[in-house]
């Protein structure tokens, strides 16, 4: 059942303001990035860009010393294509001499690359500067933070980055770099087809499983997830659980571009053969553009028109792309779009009749053939028509950060994810008695493909000595990726057994605890040295006849590494905690934490120092940008200010402001300086910097502000009088009124709310404010227009707020108690009251209100 958009947004209104802080989601893609911005105060949707575009393209590039991203980049690479930047999302912790490269450079022949000392990829602009990707993607980022913040109205540190679901460690870690170096704090990274599911499931409820396929055709990969809907136990949200994925990493709407770009070069080569387009740097950006708009089209019409103005040497090239011979120049790669789909259940063991829907996800989903293999696949019936393919990944995404930052209530949704990927645990063995034996290696599974994430498994070790131990894929994740994670050694251990054997344990060994997070990252967290020693006593064996009746360990996932000496390792690997948890002393005696060391010697990550050098070139672009910024906005408003002078010196018109209030002098220093200043810009402006900009306006300035300043006085003038004088007249009838209430007061023998003293002072400052005011108005009424005025507004009102004051402190007085009068009368004689009317005064605010 489909629930409206008021029951997934009702969620967040659960929880006061107060206590929300944003979530940035990113759905950062090889074409297009998009964004969501989860803040109390704004809508849920998609975060838009400067130019109110929901997506953007996922490019960065610099016009001569201009930083520029999107759109305004992505255009930029036909006039300056080795200062533009697109599609480095398939280089995020590439090895220079990876698969991931070479399919780089054939959709970017023109941009250079090079190795950095890590054996990743840094991208040369033209003159020279090097960036690694971790930099130019956190410049997109950095981008996005500074839209977030100003939609947000607050700096937004959170954020969620959506990724595939076979990225490796290392693609992950080279994104997590990113973020970090971009001044952002990852919440989490979230597989593309699980946000897409999350998304779907925010606005439904499900009365039984339903299982459901997500497929994800984007620029640079395909790969389709297998999610099981749910409800939980108790009814309350819904249990999202992914089954398997299936994926190619370089089949997607970037080879579909090369494929249009090649008969492109193919028509261009038949008119021109003479003529090697593919040397030329800006004609090949030029055609990798219009490849791109060439296939959209081809996606809703039958043929497309090429048409490229001066293409190379001044030749108009045109031609014309038929969706036949686009469809036959892809005819070998149509399979691969759709063999992840029957890749993913395979591995989720689910047959294509048990599938309630497919969700297409992902622009080239658009294309005909990819909907038309996908049908012929698993059959048309099955195809979703309402999912959102540009926006469901990024709201997803979002709605899980959400969920994720604890201040924020969403839809209970149970998210269980899974790896693509299978891991184990390699160490060498000793040798045995051999010592010139070159040590074996042992292997254990420690995450098969399709463990879930967020777990953690133990693995037991029979070592007496320190030792490495080696995480590694079983199987290359990509052609030129290592197969090694990280490198682990574990210190201390024959330290431990030894004191382990002092105590009485056995047969001592160590257990190392791996965990593999929600974001897909797999490390040892902690690794100790264990040995069971027997308690003789009666309590001991009691204990011991327990703990042997209990179950496995916690999440019954436990690994065995063979001991070297046998083929295998059994159950002797564990023991229960409930033992050493009922004995607390004996446990402590059982068990000593090693010490253990990462290294990633065969993977190296950003060090610290890397990550602090690219955050001090980013920050030191952004305050360039800033002070060219603030360079740019001082010149245009003195030219604007320049403009501005010399349509005041322009109009002669009597009744102009300008010249009412100027002398014949004072116009001509301003029209002398205003020549100066024009000559000035139109010869150093150029070169000139932001403080610059700011003296030479000044000078100006200092000419026409006693102008300014007499005209905003004569307009000020009337206001600022009518209030002085009111206050004036106020204030005589407070006095009036205020003196016969005193003396009828003292009359009637009761305490008054003012003394003779107070209204004196009051009346004294009255008429100290009226001879002022007299005498200064009469000077400021002889004065001219265009002379500066003798008596300025502020003092007028300064002086009035004088005379407010005392008056308003007098009015505000509460009226004194009255004494209470004991009466000496008989009972039958007849008491006499006496009823003093007070006048009530008014303030000038009173008499307003009435």
């Amino acid at each position: 059942m489909r629930l409206s958009l008021l029951h997934v947004f009702a969620f967040f209104l659960l929880l006061p303001q107060n206590v929300w802080a944003a979530v940035l989601a990113i759905d950062y893609g090889n074409d297009w990035t998009k964004a969501s911005l989860m803040s109390p105060g704004l809508p849920f949707d998609v975060l838009l860009d400067k130019d109110s575009k929901r997506k953007m393209q996922s490019t960065v590039g610099w016009k001569r010393s201009e930083r520029v991203f999107g759109a305004d980049a992505f255009n930029l690479a036909s006039r300056f294509p080795k200062d533009s930047f697109s599609s480095v999302k398939v280089l995020q912790g590439a090895p220079f001499d990876s698969s991931a490269v070479s399919f780089y450079k054939n959709i970017a022949p023109s941009t250079e690359l090079v190795e950095t000392s890590r054996g990743t990829v840094a991208l040369q602009q033209s003159d020279g500067t090097e960036w690694t990707v971790e930099e130019l993607v956190a410049m997109q980022f950095s981008y996005i933070k500074q839209l977030a913040d100003a939609a947000a109205g607050e700096p937004v540190q959170d954020v969620i980055v959506t990724v595939p679901p076979f990225y490796s460690q290392r693609e992950r870690d080279a994104v997590v770099d990113a973020i970090e170096i971009a001044g952002l704090r990852t919440l989490a990274l979230i597989n593309d087809g699980t946000a897409a599911a999350i998304n779907y499931a925010m606005g439904r409820s499900f009365s039984e499983p339903e299982v459901h396929v997500v497929f994800d055709a984007g620029a640079s990969s395909v790969h389709a997830t297998v999610v099981r809907f749910s409800p939980l136990p108790d009814g309350d949200g819904t249990q999202l659980t992914v089954l398997g994925v299936g994926y190619d990493r370089h089949i997607g709407g970037a080879e579909l571009d090369r494929r249009v770009r090649e008969l492109l070069i193919d028509a261009f080569r038949t008119a021109h053969p003479a003529i090697d387009i593919w040397s030329d740097a800006r004609a090949m950006a030029r055609l990798w553009k219009e490849a791109g708009r060439i296939k959209t089209i081809l996606s809703a019409n039958a043929d497309a028109h090429s048409s490229v103005e001066s293409l190379i040497r001044d030749i108009d090239f045109r031609t014309t792309i038929t969706r036949a011979a686009f469809e036959d120049a892809c005819a070998d790669i149509r399979g691969r779009f759709t063999q992840p789909i029957t890749d993913a259940l395979t591995n989720a063991r689910v047959s294509v009749d048990n599938v309630t829907s497919l969700l297409f996800v992902g622009g080239s989903t658009r294309v005909p053939m990819v909907q038309a293999a996908v049908k012929a696949a698993v059959g048309e019936d099955k195809i979703a028509k309402h999912v959102n393919a540009d926006e469901a990944i990024v709201l997803g995404a979002a709605l899980h950060g959400a969920a994720l930052s604890r201040q924020f209530r969403t839809k209970n949704i149970k998210v269980h994810d899974i790896t693509a990927h299978e891991i184990r645990a390699t160490y060498y063995g000793t040798g045995g008695a051999n010592l010139e034996a070159r040590p074996r290696a042992l292997s254990t599974p420690v995450f098969q493909r399709g463990s879930k994430t967020g777990t953690t498994k133990t693995v037991t070790f029979r070592r007496k000595d320190d030792f490495t131990v080696f995480l590694e894929y079983k199987q290359e994740v990509a052609l030129g990726f290592p197969l090694r994670i990280s490198d682990v050694d574990i210190m201390g251990v024959a330290g431990a057994v030894a004191t382990l054997k002092e105590r009485g344990a056995a047969d001592p060994v160590v257990r190392a605890s791996m965990k593999l997070s929600d974001s897909g990252f797999i490390s040892i967290v902690d690794a100790v040295a264990h040995g069971d020693i027997k308690d003789d006593s009666i309590a001991g064996k009691l204990k011991g006849f327990f703990a042997g009746t209990t179950s496995s360990e916690e999440d019954g996932a436990t690994a065995e590494v063979p001991e070297e000496s046998t083929s295998s390792a059994s159950s002797s690997a564990s023991v229960a905690p409930s033992a050493s948890a009922s004995a607390p002393s004996l446990a402590e005696l059982s068990t000593i934490p090693l010490n253990i060391t990462v290294r990633y010697d065969n993977a190296p990550l950003m060090s610290a120092k890397d990550k602090t050098e690219a955050q001090r070139r980013l920050r030191a672009i952004d305050h360039e940008e800033t002070a060219q910024a603030r360079r740019e906005e001082a010149r245009n408003t003195f030219e604007s200010y320049l403009y501005k002078l010399r349509e005041l010196l322009d109009d002669e018109s009597p009744s102009a402001p300008f010249r009412k209030c100027s002398q014949e002098t004072e116009r001509s220093a301003i029209a002398d300086q205003l020549a100066l200043a024009n000559e000035w810009l139109h010869e150093y402006g150029d070169e000139a910097n932001t403080m610059q900009f700011l003296e030479q306006r000044s000078l100006l300035e200092a000419l026409e502000r006693p102008i300014a300043h007499r005209y905003q006085e004569i307009e000020a003038f009337p206001q600022a009088l009518n209030n002085s004088q009111m206050w004036n007249w106020s204030t005589r009838l407070f006095l009036a009124d205020a003196r016969a209430n005193l003396t009828a007061d003292l009359e009637a023998g009761i305490p008054a709310r003012w003394t003779s003293e107070e209204l004196d002072g009051l009346e004294r400052t009255l008429k100290e404010h009226e001879t002022w005011l007299g005498e200064w108005v009469g000077k400021q009424r002889k004065v001219k227009v265009n002379e500066d005025p003798v008596i300025e507004t502020t003092e007028m009102r300064a002086r009035a707020k004088v005379l407010e004051q005392q008056l308003q402190k007098l009015y505000r007085r509460k009226t004194p108690p009255r004494p209470k009068k004991t009466s000496t009368s008989s009972p039958s004689s007849t008491s006499t009251v006496t009823i003093v009317v007070r006048s009530h005064q008014q303030t000038p605010s009173d008499r307003e209100e009435g």
